[in-house]
């Protein structure tokens, strides 16, 4: 069968890429073509366009970037309806995902007059929870069948909004359970992809302990968050290696630039190494970090170090304005929710401060007074998450609800 994919950022790139390698293990004929990353390609996609082309956050950045990104979307459909794909399977990004459902849902065949291109099944699920929620409308009409990686996703949609999910559990799981089983296979793999190896973390080069830094993945996360960062570790700069793990759709010249910049302010911040493609590596190391929220939060807490959630935007009164009437939950960061209690400290817009983040930081590190309640706390959340097995389940279904329906279409029993 022909999957189609679209991936916005360079976790869904992670998620799409092994939720594709067990996809081929249930159908050894399947071909894809993708908007996407590195990691999908790299299990053997067709890559029309790399996420990092789109990959705008925030209202003002959309709207600079308006021409690309409606440009991009004109380009997605029109391939999508070229390849005829036998599904169109959707990861996060719902910006520009849910008009990539209307628009496979509304197709009208120009020779058959007949509507619809091909089911759209969504793989881990806007988070409507959150913001946007009246998005549940868009889900109802135009997504056939959606698979969710958070457990407490099932109470929102099915309980509150009676729209049945698949939760196949969440594969950072996995993610981390091959990391811990062979550490060389995801770093020899993002070396080879992007590239490079940076400048290598190589522990044995300095014995000091670690402190990571862990900025987010698209360029206006990083350079408001990073800038504060660096500020906050100051205290623990003479006694502890300061790493920044770099998002792969930058280099290491982005970093340093942002760097030059808050040192020219703020001389006494002290040069970080930067590396790439070793985050796991890294925060295995690492004593405690400084963490923008997002998939990396569940990333650090699994590999069991205590961190602090640190989530700032430029435009404070916006930010302050859009927590206040966009957001619905308590928490932000997977960690919180998925636990559904404090372990982590979240400094979340105008909360964001290099003081907020120093005072917090100085909590969980060795001695502190939170550090070993937080370790408990992430004892608890891997148990409500569940064992690995989150890419398998997810492919299983897929191809089973495609195979059912392929058998309904052709007018044969589906039992």
């Amino acid at each position: 069968m022909k999957y189609y994919l679209i991936a916005g950022e360079a976790s869904g790139d992670l998620h799409a890429s092994h939720l594709m390698a067990a996809l081929r293990r249930e159908d050894s004929d399947a071909r894809f073509r993708c908007f996407g990353g590195d990691l999908m390609a790299a299990q053997g996609a067709t890559l029309v366009r790399h996420y990092r082309d789109l990959a705008y956050m925030g209202l003002f950045p959309v709207l600079f970037h308006a021409h690309t990104i409606l440009q991009g979307m004109a380009q997605c459909k029109a391939d999508i309806a070229a390849w005829r794909p036998d599904v169109l399977i959707l990861v996060d990004y719902p910006g520009f995902n849910l008009k990539m459902a209307r628009f496979a849902h509304d197709y009208v065949d120009p020779q058959t007059g007949r509507r619809g291109l091909c089911p759209v099944y969504y793989y881990i699920s806007p988070k409507l929870w959150a913001w946007k929620e009246w998005r549940i409308k868009d889900i109802r009409k135009y997504v056939d069948e959606l698979f969710s990686i958070l457990p407490f996703e099932v109470a929102f949609f099915e309980g509150k909004h009676g729209y049945p999910i698949h939760y196949v559990g969440n594969p950072t799981v996995d993610e981390i359970a091959a990391y811990r089983s062979d550490p060389s296979t995801p770093r020899a793999l993002r070396t080879q992809l992007l590239g490079r190896e940076s400048a290598s973390y190589d522990p044995a080069r300095d014995t000091r302990p670690v402190i990571a830094l862990l900025a987010g993945s698209r360029k206006n996360e990083i350079s408001d968050n990073l800038s504060r960062m660096l500020r906050a570790v100051v205290p623990w700069a003479m006694d502890y290696r300061i790493v920044i793990a770099g998002a792969p759709s930058f280099d290491a010249d982005h970093y340093r630039r942002i760097v030059g910049r808050v040192q020219r302010r703020h001389p006494e911040v002290a040069t970080p190494e930067i590396v790439f493609g070793q985050t796991y590596d890294l925060l295995s190391r690492s004593t405690a970090a400084l963490v923008t929220s997002g998939t990396a939060t569940l990333e650090t807490a699994l590999l069991r170090v205590p961190q602090v959630v640190c989530f700032f935007m430029q435009l404070r009164w916006l930010a302050s304005l859009a927590r206040r009437i966009a957001i619905k939950v308590r928490w932000v960061s997977l960690v919180n929710l998925i636990a559904d209690s404090d372990v982590v400290p979240e400094l979340i817009c105008e909360q964001m401060t290099p003081q907020a983040a120093r005072r917090h930081l100085a909590t969980i590190m060795p001695g502190g007074n939170r550090r070993e309640a937080m370790l408990q706390g992430y004892d608890d959340m891997a148990r409500r998450l569940g064992e690995p097995g989150a890419p398998a389940h997810a492919a299983r279904a897929m191809t089973e609800l495609l195979r059912k329906s392929r058998q309904t279409a052709d007018g044969a029993p589906t039992s």
